[in-house]
């Protein structure tokens, strides 16, 4: 692994935040394009093992893969955090699929009011407001957030599942 990509892989590690790549541009004083080639590099000497690194837009965190996730919940025994309702993963799915998306938006999809999911998943970090829309009274945008991608356990949005794998996924995220 070249010194950049271990360079990027201790400032990862060692954050107890996602951080930007202008972030760790700043941090390695390289340019864009060696710290996205220095990226790809950890991501792909992480495969096989116990971290993943994890992007959302532009965004990089190092987190545990989720097949380990049991492990290091029963060493660490963390606060019990709630199980997502039927109605918090329906809403989730909407917001990354369709993002940015607005409360209408995704109340056409579900069909039903989602005021209160919405004002769940927000202060929990999972979705975030990304923008306003051009519609009367400018509504709020909503889109995922890092969290979102720590919950279901994924890398990137990337690796959302197509509608006929779907399902797997919300058992993984239930397990």
């Amino acid at each position: 692994m070249s010194k950049d990509s271990s360079a990027l892989e201790a400032i990862l590690f060692s954050s107890n935040r996602p951080l930007k790549v202008r972030e760790l541009q700043q941090a390695t004083d390289s340019d864009r394009n060696t710290v996205e080639g220095a990226l790809e590099e950890l991501r792909e000497s992480l495969e096989g093992r116990g971290v993943m690194l994890m992007r959302h837009h532009d965004e990089i965190h190092l987190a545990t893969r989720p097949e380990y996730a049991p492990a290091v919940r029963r060493a660490l025994r963390p606060e019990v955090s709630g199980r997502l309702s039927q109605a918090a993963y329906e809403t989730l799915a909407i917001v990354a699929y369709q993002q940015p998306v607005t409360r209408a938006g995704i109340e056409e999809v579900r069909g039903l009011n989602c005021d209160r999911v919405l004002g769940h998943r927000e202060p929990r970090g999972q979705i975030s407001e990304v923008g306003r829309g051009s519609g009367p009274g400018q509504p709020k945008l909503y889109g995922t957030t890092m969290r979102f991608l720590q919950v279901m356990g994924l890398e990137s949005l990337d690796h959302l599942p197509t509608p006929s794998d779907g399902v797997g996924l919300l058992e993984r995220a239930k397990g």
